[in-house]
C-alpha cells in the first residue's frame, strides 16, 4: 500500500470519527450549544481542554522553532505552560463560580455595562481571529503534504470539516471531538518520538534521551548537537543568544495572554461545580505535559537528524550530500515530496553537484566558503511549520507512523479552530446580539445566530489563512499579545480589585487593544497585508521590543489606564463590590476562630 493511501485512510477515519460524534452530540439547546449543559466530567473536560489549547501551534509549529533556534525559542514552552498554571489558579474557579456562559459575558455584569459587554467582544474576535490564522495555516501545511493538495485547495477542506462538526455540535459536539482529538494528537506525536529516541539514543522516553547519550558517538547527544551547528557556523543551540529583556517580555507575553484567552475559558463552564474546574484543570496540565515534555526532545533530535543528513560524511571535511544522492537514496525521498509543497527547497548555486547547507551570515563561515569556492547556503528554504510532520520521514519510520502524524496534525490543528470558532460564535450570538441588540430573542432565534456567527467565522478564517502574517506560532503568538493586552487585565481586576469602575475598565481594554494592533500592524502590516509594514521584528520600533512580545507592555497600559481612570470617575457601586467578594469567597467561610 502506498503511502497516499495509507494517510487517506488515517485522515479519512479521524474525520469519520469527529464527525461520528458531532452528529451524537448535537446541541438541542443553547446550554448545550454554549456549555455542554454543565455535565462535562473533569477527566473528560481535561482533555478537551488539552486539545483545545495544544494547537497546531504546540503540534506543528513550537518544536521546528526549537529546532531551528534552540534554547532562546524555549520560552514558548515556559510562557505556554506556565500560563496554564496562572489560569488554572487565579481565574477559571472564579470564573466558573459567577456561572454564566462566556467571557464577555462576565466582564459585561461585573463592569455593570452593556458597553464594557460589547468591547470584551470586540476584543474576543479580534484575538480569536488572529488565532485562527495559525491554525488554518497549520492546516494548509498538513494537507498540502499529506493529502498531496495544494495549501488553498487544504485550508478549505478543513474549513468544511470543522463547519460539519462545530456548527452543528456546539460546545457538546466539540468537547467530546476533542477528546478524541486529544487522543489522536498526543498518539501522533509521542510515537514517532519514541521510534527516534530510540534510534538516537537507546531510550524510550524523549524527555530522558534529550540528556542521555547520543548512540553513534558516545557523546551526549546536546554536546554532539552543539558541535555539528556550531560548526557550520549557527549559535550553539543549548546557550543563551536573543536579547534578554525581548525574552522576558515574550514569555510574560505569553503567559498572561494564555490566561485570557477565552476559549480556553470558556471549557471552564462546562463543568458542574466549582471544584471540578480546579480538578479539570489539574488533569489538563497532566494531559499537556505529555507533550510539552516530549517537544523540546523532538525539536533537538531532528535538528541533528537533518544535519547529519545534508552533511552525511562527519561534517564539513567530509564533504555535503550531493545532489545524485538526493535524487536517488531513498532516505532522502521525503526532500523531494516536501519540495513539492513549496515548503522546501535547495539550490546548487556553485555548480559543484552537492548542497552545503550552512550559516552563510556568518563572518567565520563566510572566510571558509569563499576558500571552498560556495556561494551561499543551498538549502535555499526549510519552513519550520514542517519540520514534526516530516519528522517520521526523516527518521525513515514505517508508512503507518508518517499517516498517523498527518491525522495528528490535523487533529491539533482542527480542535482549537473549533474552540475559537465557538467562542467568536457565543459572543456574537450570546453577548452582542441577545446582550445588547435583542434581548428578547427566543433561545431557538439566538442557536440560530450562533451557527449562522460561526459560519461566518469560518469563511473569515479560511480566507485570512491564506495570507498568515509568519509561521503558525508565531501567528498565535500575535493573538496571545492581543489577549494579554485586552482580556487577562479585565479579567484580573474584575476578580481581585474593587477599585475598578465600569469606566476604567472599558477605558483599560480599548487602550490595551488599539496600542498593541497598531504596534503589530506597524511590523506584520496593516490587516496582515504583506508590504504595507513600517518595520520589521528584526529592527523594531521600540528598541528590542519585537511585535510577538509587546503584549505585556499593552496588559501594562490597560492596567494603568483602567486605575487612572476609575480614580477620576464614580466609585464602585455597593451591590457590585458584594458580588465581586462572593465570586472570590467559598460559600460558607467565616472568620476564624481561637479555641
Amino acid at each position: 500500500m502506498d503511502q497516499f493511501t495509507i494517510n487517506l485512510l488515517f485522515v479519512g477515519a479521524s474525520f469519520a470519527l469527529y464527525i461520528g460524534i458531532a452528529i451524537w452530540a448535537r446541541a438541542g439547546s443553547t446550554s448545550e450549544f454554549y456549555a455542554a449543559g454543565r455535565g462535562v466530567h473533569p477527566v473528560t473536560n481535561g482533555m478537551a481542554t488539552a486539545a483545545d489549547w495544544m494547537s497546531a501551534a504546540s503540534f506543528i509549529s513550537m518544536a521546528g522553532l526549537i529546532a531551528f533556534t534552540g534554547y532562546d525559542n524555549s520560552s514558548f514552552l515556559m510562557g505556554w505552560t506556565g500560563g496554564y498554571v496562572l489560569l488554572a489558579l487565579l481565574l477559571a474557579p472564579y470564573l466558573r463560580k459567577f456561572g454564566k456562559f462566556t467571557v464577555s459575558e462576565f466582564i459585561g455584569d461585573r463592569f455593570y455595562s452593556q458597553t464594557a459587554r460589547v468591547v470584551a467582544v470586540v476584543c474576543l474576535i479580534v484575538a480569536s481571529t488572529t488565532y485562527v490564522i495559525g491554525q488554518m495555516t497549520g492546516v494548509g501545511v498538513a494537507f498540502g503534504r499529506f493529502l498531496e493538495v495544494d495549501n488553498t485547495t487544504g485550508l478549505f477542506i478543513g474549513a468544511a470539516v470543522v463547519f460539519a462538526y462545530a456548527v452543528f455540535g456546539g460546545m457538546k459536539g466539540v468537547t467530546y471531538t476533542q477528546v478524541a482529538q486529544y487522543c489522536v494528537l498526543i498518539t501522533a506525536y509521542t510515537i514517532p518520538a519514541i521510534f527516534i529516541s530510540l534510534q538516537l539514543t537507546g531510550t524510550p522516553i524523549p524527555a530522558l534521551g534529550l540528556f542521555g547519550e547520543h548512540a553513534a558517538s558516545g557523546e551526549p547527544l546536546l554536546a554532539k548537537l552543539d558541535a555539528i551547528v556550531t560548526e557550520l557556523g549557527f549559535n550553539e543551540y543549548t546557550a543563551h543568544h536573543a536579547d534578554t529583556f525581548n525574552m522576558v517580555l515574550f514569555t510574560l507575553s505569553l503567559m498572561i495572554g494564555t490566561a485570557g484567552l477565552p476559549h480556553v475559558i470558556m471549557r471552564f463552564f462546562t463543568v458542574p461545580k466549582v471544584s471540578d474546574a480546579r480538578w479539570s484543570a489539574g488533569w489538563t496540565l497532566v494531559f499537556i505535559a505529555l507533550l510539552y515534555l516530549t517537544a523540546p526532545a523532538v525539536g533537538a533530535m531532528a535538528r541533528l537528524n537533518i544535519t547529519e543528513m545534508m552533511w552525511p560524511n562527519g561534517g564539513i571535511n567530509g564533504g555535503a550530500v550531493t545532489v545524485q544522492q538526493i535524487e536517488t537514496e531513498q532516505k532522502y525521498d521525503w526532500m523531494k515530496t516536501w519540495q513539492k509543497t513549496g515548503l522546501l527547497n535547495w539550490e546548487d548555486k556553485n555548480g559543484d553537484g552537492k548542497i552545503q547547507y550552512y550559516n552563510d551570515k556568518s563572518e567565520a563561515m563566510q572566510a571558509m566558503a569563499a576558500e571552498k569556492g560556495w556561494t551561499g547556503n543551498e538549502l535555499t528554504k526549510f519552513n519550520r511549520d514542517i519540520l514534526v510532520l516530516a519528522n517520521p520521514e526523516i527518521a525513515n519510520l514505517p508508512g503507518w507512523v508518517i499517516g498517523l502524524v498527518a491525522a495528528g496534525g490535523l487533529a491539533a490543528a482542527l480542535s482549537t479552530a473549533a474552540g475559537l470558532l465557538l467562542a467568536i460564535s457565543s459572543a456574537v450570538s450570546h453577548d452582542l446580539i441577545k446582550g445588547a441588540i435583542n434581548p428578547q430573542i427566543s433561545e431557538k432565534g439566538e442557536l440560530m445566530s450562533a451557527r449562522v456567527a460561526m459560519a461566518v467565522a469560518i469563511v473569515v478564517a479560511t480566507y485570512l489563512g491564506l495570507n498568515p502574517p509568519g509561521f503558525a506560532a508565531q501567528t498565535v503568538a500575535l493573538a496571545f499579545g492581543l489577549a494579554a493586552a485586552s482580556i487577562f487585565p479585565a479579567l484580573m481586576m474584575g476578580i481581585f480589585s474593587t477599585k475598578i469602575n465600569n469606566t476604567g475598565a472599558v477605558a483599560g481594554m480599548i487602550a490595551g487593544i488599539t496600542v498593541t494592533l497598531i504596534y503589530i500592524f506597524l511590523h506584520k502590516g496593516w490587516f496582515f497585508i504583506p508590504g504595507t509594514n513600517s518595520f520589521s521584528d528584526a529592527d523594531p520600533l521600540l528598541g528590542t521590543v519585537k511585535s510577538t512580545s509587546f503584549g505585556a507592555i499593552g496588559a501594562a497600559i490597560n492596567f494603568a489606564v483602567a486605575y487612572t481612570v476609575s480614580g477620576m470617575t464614580k466609585p464602585l457601586p455597593a451591590d457590585i463590590k458584594a458580588l465581586v467578594e462572593s465570586v472570590r469567597v467559598p460559600r460558607g467561610a467565616g472568620a476564624a476562630q481561637n479555641k
